[in-house]
C-alpha cells in the first residue's frame, strides 16, 4: 500500500500507553506517532529504541493538532460508538491519521465530528488504548496487499 499513516492518543492518561503504541508503530511501519494534550517522557522499557525510527509529535490541544494534519489525509477516529464501522469491514485509506481517545473519556464529540470515518473494535467494553491502537495497526498490516499474509478482503 502506498501512502502513509500515523496514530496518536488524545488526552492520554498514562505515559506507558504512548510508549507501547510507539513500539507498535515501529513494528507495523507507521510514519509517526503523536499525543494531544499530554507529553511523553522517554522510558527505559523502550528496548526497540523506537524514537530512532518513528518520529513523535506533541500537540498542545485539538486546534494545534488540526492545523497540522497533512493535505488530503483522512482523520480516522477509533471509538466504541453505535455508529462506528466495525474494523473487520473497514478499508484503510492510503493516507490517514488514526486518533484514539483516553480509556475513560474517549474522544470528544467535536473531534469525532471532524473524522472522515469512525471505526470500532469488537467487544462491548473499552480496552487499553495502546492495545486498541496496536490492533488497528495490525489490521492495516494484514489488509495490505504487499503483506505476505494478505488475504483478499472482497467485502471491504
Amino acid at each position: 500500500m502506498r501512502g502513509y499513516f500515523g496514530i496518536g492518543i488524545y488526552h492520554n492518561k498514562s505515559k506507558r500507553n504512548i510508549g507501547t503504541l510507539w513500539r507498535s508503530t515501529y513494528l507495523f511501519n507507521a510514519s509517526f506517532v503523536f499525543t494531544i494534550q499530554m507529553q511523553y517522557k522517554w522510558q527505559p522499557t523502550d528496548t526497540y529504541k523506537s524514537w530512532r525510527h518513528v518520529p513523535f509529535f506533541h500537540y498542545e490541544n485539538e486546534n494545534d493538532f488540526l492545523q497540522h494534519i497533512p493535505h488530503d489525509c483522512k482523520l480516522i477516529g477509533v471509538e466504541l460508538t453505535e455508529e462506528a464501522t466495525d474494523i473487520a469491514e473497514f478499508k484503510h485509506p492510503e493516507r490517514c491519521i488514526y486518533l484514539l481517545g483516553a480509556e475513560d473519556t474517549g474522544l470528544p464529540q467535536e473531534l469525532l465530528a471532524l473524522c472522515s470515518k469512525v471505526i470500532k473494535l469488537p467487544g462491548k467494553h473499552s480496552m487499553n488504548v495502546s492495545t486498541a491502537g496496536s490492533i488497528v495497526l495490525y489490521d492495516r498490516f494484514l489488509k495490505n496487499a504487499k503483506n505476505p499474509y494478505f488475504k483478499k478482503w472482497e467485502n471491504v
